[in-house]
């Protein structure tokens, strides 16, 4: 029976009353968050979980004990774990004076600054690579330093990606610290150095501790970067997964090194999460905003501090466009030429501006995926009662290389399913298994601006009869409508340079850009090696455009990077 209340001459259902239908619409849409959760869920478990599940089953069943007992092995996780700390530790140092020059003081430019210092975060591993292997060869700007063998590229061009992250990360928590305490011991006769030391460096502390850990992770899954640059001279666990499938068709050792693997990048993360977590108490309870106009003094400290940051970052590309200039008559623009046709004597089946094509059309495809998906997942983590668990299911892909995630999609999907489903079209995988690589950065990027949003807002809307969809059109919209912008600029760059997981994926035929350029590269002949430099400043243009947008699109939103 349906209650009904009198007013006036007329009778009206319960169900008609303002705060009886916002009561209902707070409750109804469980089943409808629900099944849009179902999306992404089913997304991660086809693409992620059932191909990383049964790759680390072979390596627990098959063939474990003969990968675990071999010297190459544990050389190889030595050389993971010394180059992931000496990446860690060049981009703490680098990166600690950059965050007070960006995120402490303010001055004119200083967001173009943050800009240009977020781009190398998210070039191509590819890019990266060669152009320092350009920088430090024997005829590169800085060959004379004879620095183009060993590990020194390597954690150059690590500390390079990351810097970007000690930055934002350790300049976020500055910006935030109460500047009051320092004064006072100024006041008192501390130096400058006094008082960062006793004062500001242990307040940055769970700051620090979280960059650390979240460079240690990227810096212990950097695949392409040691790859090109190490060659077969080093080796890391990566490395030897991808030399024990491409090389020595061994799938049983290469699951069990991707066990191993994700062993190491688990317990990183499980170190991240809870500096991470550390670091947004410290800063519940102490944000303030501490920025303040910078002097004349503080300038001259800032070029001085920014000068290795600058330079770090600048040369190598500098030194990039100075060899895709060079050719066998001297200087042209011969190499930008050859994108255009078929190389000669080389691997490379399909022209470089075929290959381009190729990956811009499947970065839009697992932008747009990765995109649609990250938001539903961004919106139940920030509603939902038990956020954490979805919140680890949003990050799993963080935590596991994109290698291991290209060699699980290789043995489980290219081949026919149960059904006759056939999913082995590299059309769909690629782009799927770009969209994992990227969905975790979608969420990351969403959900700080979706937690910050009032409750009150979306129960005021309710009440005077908006519907669920009208909320989140009036409500919710405006305020994360740069924050997608953003989140949707960083899924198509990190898409368009992915290489750990598109090198397993991706056919001969139908090559990224990645891809193609690790390919000329490995072919002999100065044609193919500048063909392969012209298509890596190519392919970082388009980057760097990309992420320029982004940041001229990028409001004062909160984030978690």
């Amino acid at each position: 029976m349906t209650a009904t209340t009198s007013s006036g001459s007329g009778r009206r259902s319960l169900s008609d009353d303002p705060v009886t239908r916002a009561i209902a619409q707070a409750h109804s849409p469980r089943v409808s968050r629900l099944g849009a959760l179902a999306l992404p869920i089913a997304f991660l478990g086809l693409f992620f979980l059932w191909p990383v599940g049964t790759l680390l089953w072979r390596g627990l069943s098959d063939g474990s004990g003969e990968a675990f007992t071999s010297g190459r092995t544990w050389t190889a996780l030595g050389t993971t774990v010394t180059l992931a700390l000496a990446g860690t530790v060049g981009s703490v140092l680098l990166g600690l004076g950059a965050a007070w020059a960006l995120y402490r003081i303010t001055w004119r430019g200083q967001a173009v600054a943050r800009a240009l210092v977020t781009v190398p975060f998210v070039l191509p591993t590819v890019v990266v690579a060669v152009a320092f292997g350009a920088l430090l060869r024997p005829s590169g700007l800085l060959g004379f330093l004879g620095l183009d063998q060993g590990i020194v590229p390597i954690v150059a061009a690590l500390v390079f990606f990351n810097v970007s992250v000690v930055t934002r990360i350790v300049g976020g928590t500055w910006a935030s610290l109460d500047p009051g305490t320092t004064i006072a011991a100024r006041t008192l006769g501390a130096t400058r150095w006094q008082a960062f030391r006793h004062i500001t460096l242990p307040a940055l502390g769970p700051g620090l501790a979280a960059a650390a850990a979240i460079v240690f992770l990227f810096c212990s899954t950097s695949f392409g970067i040691v790859l090109i640059l190490g060659g077969t001279r080093t080796n890391t666990l990566e490395t030897e997964i991808w030399l024990e499938v491409k090389q020595f068709l061994d799938l049983r050792v290469a699951a069990s090194l991707a066990l191993l693997q994700v062993a190491i990048v688990a317990l990183t993360l499980a170190v991240a999460s809870w500096a991470q977590t550390h670091r947004e108490r410290a800063l519940r309870r102490t944000r303030v905003d501490g920025t303040r106009a910078a002097t004349r003094s503080d300038l001259r400290l800032a070029v001085l501090v920014l000068a290795p940051t600058a330079l770090l970052l600048g040369l190598p590309l500098v030194g990039l466009i100075e060899r895709s200039m060079r050719t066998r008559s001297g200087w042209g623009f011969s190499n930008y030429a050859a994108l255009l046709t078929t190389p000669e004597r080389s691997n490379l089946p399909v022209p470089v501006w075929r290959a381009a094509v190729t990956s811009l059309e499947a970065a839009t495809i697992a932008a747009i995926v990765a995109f649609s998906l990250g938001l539903l997942l961004a919106a139940a983590i920030t509603r939902a009662r038990r956020a954490r668990i979805l919140n680890a299911i949003a990050m799993l892909p963080l935590g596991v290389s994109s290698v291991i995630v290209g060699l699980g999609i290789l043995v489980t999907l290219y081949r026919p399913l149960p059904g006759g489903l056939d999913l082995g079209d590299p059309r769909l995988l690629v782009p799927a298994a770009q969209a994992i690589v990227a969905l975790p950065l979608v969420v990351r990027s969403l959900v700080p601006t979706l937690r910050s949003i009032s409750p009150d807002l979306r129960a005021a809307a309710s009440t005077l009869g908006a519907s669920p969809r009208r909320v989140w059109w009036l409500v919710d919209w405006p305020l994360i409508r740069r924050p997608t912008g953003v989140a949707l600029g960083l899924a198509f760059a990190v898409s368009l340079g992915e290489f750990g997981a598109t090198s397993f994926v991706a056919r001969p035929d139908h090559p990224t850009l990645p891809t193609a350029i690790y390919r000329l590269l490995s072919h002999p002949g100065i044609e193919n090696v500048g063909t392969a430099f012209a298509a890596c400043v190519l392919l970082a243009f388009i980057t760097a455009a990309v992420m320029m947008v982004t940041e001229r699109w990028r409001g004062k939103e909160v984030t978690e990077w």
